[in-house]
């Protein structure tokens, strides 16, 4: 697959207009979904006009699964064209059934290794991925994304950590793909079983991380290249439904690169009026996108959930063209205190910037909205015994920095149960 997405825009739009002319003919044939959902509208010839379509939602696509199992009736390939299943978690619903043909995968693999060679990964490195492998996108797919670049990969997966230290130290590893709070994990049982060795005796100079928030925090690099003596890259952002990586950050700029725009067209919407936002340095919303060349099960005004902020446009020290964004938060993790609206990674980057914390936090809310104030129980970094006024101090910080109240709870250090694949930060305890 030739990248294209560098193109000028002139030509990376005629490129999109022609792919899409075939997709949306493709889809409003074989999608029993979107012909249903298209019946009052004429589908347009120009990507740029997409607005003109209705939206699609994650809910939907539920719905749609549980009605006509295991694909929905959004697959418009036959069952035969469907070469690989994968599942999403289902930490935020219903499980939902993911299917790709041949070239569905191919494209997929190749959009994923230019992220994953963005962010750094060469043929000279060698590589272990810590990706759970059970259906989950993240696993077998990210794992082939990290060899488009012809490093060497070890797919070691989730579970067996004292083993995965052992594997590092005994091949020379010297890049890790993973969650960003992994390394958490990998520090308490160096701690616990491998006393006599520091995280910088692995040996780990590279850290592709994904799947979680909180990469665009200085604090939070600053803590992984202290600690590990590795540089933090976030390597790995993708929407499962949609691709599972598209965009990565480089060495000259931590924001995302949006790395797959002759397959994916992108929109920006204002996630309460569902009205288009234009895609120009300043913007933020709602990610949306629109497949361009799929198979099995092709999205068109797909709302991500994603709120974006779009930060440039202008061509990036590293040759690419497209839009540089950070992802804000989840619009199902946002918490509306007194009329702010609260992502879990804007109360990261606060108490990150406490050395006594360890930066793991949880937000718990135990009643339904509205809130005026935030609950946030922290965790003590190991060897830091003293708390006196420390809670006062960090409520006084998320005050100042981000406008809201906040009751915060200090819990001795390895307090949270750390997980080895996503780690909740919001959790909602009422029924």
């Amino acid at each position: 697959m030739n990248q294209v997405g560098n193109l000028d825009a002139d030509k990376l739009l005629a490129h999109q207009q022609e792919l899409w002319q075939a997709q949306s003919h493709y889809v409003s044939t074989h999608s029993d979904f979107y012909r249903e959902l298209w019946q009052e509208h004429k589908t347009p010839a120009n990507p740029k006009d997409l607005p003109e379509l209705p939206l699609s939602a994650k809910a939907q696509l539920r719905l749609s699964q549980a009605a006509t199992p295991p694909f929905g009736d959004y697959l418009a390939s036959t069952r035969a064209a469907v070469t690989r299943l994968h599942r999403t978690s289902g930490t935020t619903g219903q499980a939902m059934n993911l299917a790709l043909s041949a070239r569905d995968c191919e494209i997929t693999e190749a959009v994923g290794g230019r992220s994953q060679r963005s962010a750094g990964l060469r043929a000279e490195h060698s590589v272990v991925h810590c990706l759970n492998y059970q259906m989950w996108m993240g696993g077998v797919t990210d794992h082939l994304t990290l060899e488009k670049t012809g490093a060497m990969v070890v797919p070691f997966g989730v579970g067996g950590t004292e083993l995965l230290i052992r594997t590092i130290l005994e091949i020379g590893i010297d890049a890790i793909s993973c969650t960003p709070s992994y390394p958490a994990v990998l520090e308490k049982v160096l701690d616990e079983h491998f006393p006599e060795l520091t995280p910088r005796d692995l040996g780990l100079k590279l850290g592709l991380f994904g799947g979680e928030a909180g990469l665009d925090d200085p604090a939070f690099r600053k803590r992984i290249r202290d600690t590990w003596g590795m540089e933090p890259r976030n390597a790995n952002y993708g929407v499962s439904d949609v691709m599972s990586n598209f965009a990565a950050q480089c060495e000259h700029d931590t924001r995302l690169h949006f790395l797959a725009a002759d397959y994916l067209y992108p929109e920006i919407i204002d996630p309460d009026s569902e009205q288009p936002l234009p895609l120009e340095p300043g913007t933020e919303g709602e990610l949306v996108l629109t497949h361009l060349l799929r198979d099995c099960q092709p999205l068109v005004r797909f709302r991500s959930g994603d709120i974006i902020a779009l930060d440039e446009m202008a061509p990036c020290h590293c040759g690419h063209r497209g839009m540089r964004f950070r992802v804000v938060g989840r619009s199902d993790d946002m918490v509306v205190v007194r009329g702010l609206n609260i992502f879990p990674s804007m109360v990261a980057a606060v108490i990150n910037a406490f050395d006594e914390l360890s930066g793991n936090y949880r937000i718990v809310l135990d009643s339904k909205p509205p809130y005026d104030l935030l609950p946030i129980s922290v965790e003590l970094a190991p060897a830091v015994e003293s708390t006196e006024g420390l809670a006062a101090g960090i409520e006084a910080a998320i005050k100042n920095k981000l406008g809201a109240s906040s009751r915060v709870t200090i819990l001795r250090a390895h307090s949270f149960e750390l997980s080895e694949g996503k780690t909740s930060r919001v959790v909602r305890t009422y029924q």
